[in-house]
């Protein structure tokens, strides 16, 4: 099942994709305009949801909001590919000899049709094609064996990177958390449609250049790794976001960061294709 946030005559609904239309699911009691109360009441809901056929709506005639924008959690993981961590290391990132996780604030959180902002403090904005998890039970101190269990969903996702605001904070939130700075989507795929989520292949391109390629096969740390690590730290809820890492290609390693302008499209297997148009900040910050 593919779950999305939509909005059709001005109005956000929560829906299913099927084929190409959307099917509006908000006239199933229950069923709200937060994904992440979907998340949490989904084991109830899902009957009526699977059931749901009307009413619909063509896919070119809603816009595709950010299929959750309202998790409690945004959490990513860096350099979780040794192929980009030798990249980050010879752009002088040390190499983590752990987990290495940070936030990206929720408010940085955008959809699959909004412009990613290019902030006037920052000359060296970068992309990051990666894998979403999307938690759908509350859960903590998760075995491995059992950590796809606490998983409703996958989707995709830009972790943008504003480089040099990075450098700053030894915990790269800042760098990684500008508004507009967290495109996912188009939607949630939900769980049961991906039968190994170490196996998809990612690509990214930007102006339709390849930069990005891989597979999630080659990340350092699994999925399964990365909720038991930090369910040993911290409770997971349903909605919250992990981001798993971005392979080899970014614009770190050759200089090449995104300028006004350039279309950025992140497509991942089973999961389809998140687009965005990168546009230079039209009000001014002024840092502190």
């Amino acid at each position: 099942m593919k779950l999305c946030r939509f909005t059709q005559a001005g109005v956000t609904r929560i829906g299913k994709i099927v084929g190409d239309a959307v099917i509006d699911l908000s006239g199933i009691p229950g069923v709200t305009g937060s994904m992440r109360a979907l998340l949490t009441a989904l084991p109830d809901l899902l009957d009526a949801i699977t059931a749901a056929d009307a009413p619909s709506f063509a896919l070119t005639a809603v816009r595709l909001e950010a299929p959750i924008n309202d998790p409690q959690k945004f959490l990513a993981i860096g350099m979780n590919y040794a192929a980009h961590a030798a990249e980050a290391a010879a752009s002088g990132i040390p190499v983590p000899t752990s987990q290495l996780w940070f936030n990206k604030q929720v408010s940085c959180i955008s959809g699959p049709e909004d412009a990613v902002e290019l902030p006037l403090v920052s000359d060296k904005v970068d992309y990051e094609a990666e894998l979403a998890v999307i938690i759908g039970k509350r859960c903590h101190d998760v075995a491995e064996a059992d950590a796809l269990d606490v998983v409703a969903g996958y989707m995709v996702c830009n972790d943008v990177s504003a480089r040099d605001w990075q450098a700053r904070s030894p915990t790269f939130t800042l760098g990684k958390s500008f508004d507009t700075h967290g495109p996912i989507g188009p939607w949630i795929t939900t769980a049961d449609e991906i039968a190994d989520p170490q196996a998809l292949t990612m690509n990214l391109t930007v102006n339709g250049e390849p930069r990005q390629n891989s597979s999630t096969g080659d990340m350092i740390y699994a999925i399964r790794q990365q909720i038991a690590y930090l369910t040993t730290v911290m409770t997971l809820e349903p909605g919250d976001i992990l981001a798993t890492g971005t392979p080899a290609g970014v614009g770190l390693a050759t200089g090449c960061f995104l300028k006004d302008g350039d279309r950025v499209a992140v497509t991942i297997d089973g999961l389809g294709t998140l687009e965005n148009r990168f546009v230079a900040e039209k009000r001014r910050r002024i840092p502190e």
